[in-house]
């Protein structure tokens, strides 16, 4: 069984859609202040842009999203 922790971040792009950007190497258990203010720098820089689209322009939320995979069988190998 293998467990993965990685931080969403979900934002508003220029022109009103939902976005996430997921981290799977981000440091777990930051606190809320930490991660907006994060979230808020990213926004900041506007460098993430597709076809004019502003994709992160405003921070929305952000969650910790936890994954297990438990493997049944495994024969990859031969």
């Amino acid at each position: 069984m293998t467990t993965t922790t990685e931080l969403q971040l979900t934002f508003k792009s220029s022109a009103g859609k939902k976005k996430s950007l997921n981290l799977p190497y981000a440091v777990k258990g930051l606190s809320a202040d930490v991660v907006r203010e994060a979230a808020a720098a990213i926004a900041g820089e506007g460098v993430f842009v597709k076809e004019g689209e502003v994709l992160y322009a405003e921070p929305l939320a952000a969650n910790y999203i936890e994954r297990t995979v438990t493997g049944v069988f495994d024969d990859s190998n031969h």
